[in-house]
């Protein structure tokens, strides 16, 4: 074999080598996949966030004056004030007190001094000064403070500051990245960042009247940090650092913000009266487990299940019904029991509004003029506890009285009264001694034969609606059937 030859197959097989690199290269780029979005871009760089909005944050010292606690008298204090006065002039009254004093956050929404903060920061404050970031401080007074959002306005008489910009909390998402900016334990301007962990959060302390539907994140949230801003990364303020969740005071990493979309309106009236009125439905309501969604032929556990309509209300006059569930508001989905109240309570009394609700398995549209809300007090719109099930029927029952009848609206029709009970059937579906029975499966029950009738009538299995009236005011039960 010539040097000719020799060369071409050291050229073949070259050629050969290079064709099997590439293959080989090509199979390993086509393995590889292209990172997510998300990680392409990285944990985020709060630093000009922070520094474009630090000028936007204040820091509220509060100081009321409360009564010296003492196990002697007031007048016997002020008798022994004179006696060690040599002068004999009056007492002065702040000698019987002693100040306390209280931190927290806020933000500046206008240029001429209007800034937001929470109404448990300032209420009952004596007191209320106000420092901004380049140490300035200032006297405020309040404009106005509701105790249902925990939304307050105070002013401090200056101008040309610099103002937050807001953003939509209707779009907040969660898992998206927030940052807050506040005092905590009274260290000005400390940042601290997390992500959104849920929307439309409805927090048990509040009370039965609950008006906020809460943003949980788990930034870390502390004592002072309330009443400051929490921003997304435009820059937006979305919420209002109200509340955490914690045992021992400190951050868990639960912590609730209230909309910023909901303090906007409450500010626009405390603005504008000094005052907030709140849309009324006049219900009570619960969250529709999975019991009540099947006992009432829906589809799967969401809306607000009707447990009570109270009389002359503007639920009563736009033709609600016990038992009616409440999909929808104003074409507002509603998911949770908690939703409701918190949607109705932005709507201005007066206004006509839309209700989605479900009967009898049949969707039916209900105009209403929403109510106003009387007062924090007297909140007729609220959420009950979701009551327990049980699995059947074990209970002995009497007809009512005329007496019983005549007590109570609810009892016009009749019904029965539960006398026994026996373990593990109606006792553990929440039924108790003395709950006066009016509807059973959908059916009216008048008395005992009724009771009956029905009864026999009952599927095997299954989820029933059970109504009783307790204390004169009516609740739905289910029970399930096995």
């Amino acid at each position: 074999m010539n040097n000719s030859h020799l060369a071409v197959r050291e050229l073949d097989l070259r050629r050969k080598q290079r064709i099997i690199a590439l293959f080989m290269l090509s199979l390993v780029l086509f393995s590889i996949k292209p990172a997510p979005a998300y990680a392409q871009r990285g944990l985020p760089d709060f630093a000009d966030l922070v520094e474009a909005n630090a000028a936007t944050i204040v820091n509220i010292t509060t100081v009321q004056r409360v009564p010296v606690r003492s196990g002697v008298q007031q007048g016997d204090i002020e008798e022994l004030l004179r006696q060690l006065r040599p002068d004999g002039l009056p007492v002065d009254p702040d000698a019987q007190t002693r100040p306390r004093g209280g931190v927290g956050s806020g933000f500046i929404m206008s240029d001429d001094g209007y800034i937001i903060t929470n109404h448990h920061v300032v209420a009952n404050a004596d007191t209320i000064t106000v420092t901004l970031t380049d140490r300035r401080e200032y006297a405020a007074q309040v404009i106005g403070s509701d105790e249902l959002s925990d939304v307050a306005l105070i002013k401090i008489d200056a101008s040309g500051l610099r103002t937050v910009k807001f953003g939509d909390s209707e779009k907040v998402r969660v898992g998206e990245w927030v940052l807050a900016i506040g005092s905590p334990f009274g260290l000005e301007f400390s940042a601290a960042a997390g992500i959104v962990s849920a929307k439309s959060r409805n927090v048990p302390s509040r009370g039965p009247a609950n008006y906020v539907s809460f943003i949980q994140t788990d930034v870390a949230i502390n004592q002072g940090n309330s009443g400051g801003p929490l921003f997304n990364l435009d820059g937006e303020v979305i919420g209002i650092n109200s509340q955490i969740l914690s045992s021992t005071g400190g951050s868990n990493g639960i912590s609730f913000a209230i909309p910023s979309n909901m303090a906007l309106n409450v500010v626009e009236q405390l603005r504008e009266s000094g005052a907030v009125s709140r849309g009324l439905l006049g219900v009570l309501i619960k969250d529709v487990d999975n019991g009540l969604a099947q006992a009432f032929r829906l589809d799967r556990p969401r809306g607000a299940f009707v447990d009570e309509v109270q009389p002359g209300s503007p639920a009563e006059q736009a033709g609600v019904l016990n038992n009616d569930i409440i999909l929808a508001f104003n074409g507002i989905q509603i998911e949770q029991s908690s939703q409701l109240p918190f949607y109705v309570g932005q709507v201005r009394p007066g206004t006509s509004a839309q209700l989605s609700v479900l009967r009898e398995g049949e969707m039916i549209q209900l105009p209403v003029i929403v109510g106003s809300l009387p007062g924090a007090d007297q909140a007729a719109t609220g959420t009950r506890p979701s009551a327990p099930r049980g699995n059947s029927l074990a209970l002995t029952v009497q007809n009512i009285d005329a007496d019983m009848r005549a007590s109570s609206q609810a009892l016009a029709n009749g019904g029965v009264i539960i006398d026994q009970l026996r373990d593990g059937p109606a006792r553990t579906a929440g039924l108790a001694s003395g709950d006066v029975i009016v509807s059973l499966n959908h059916q009216t029950i008048q008395n005992v034969d009724d009771f009956n009738r029905v009864l026999e009538a009952l599927p095997p299995q299954g989820f029933v609606p059970v109504r009783v009236v307790r204390d004169g005011r009516g609740t739905t039960l289910v029970l399930e059937l096995r």
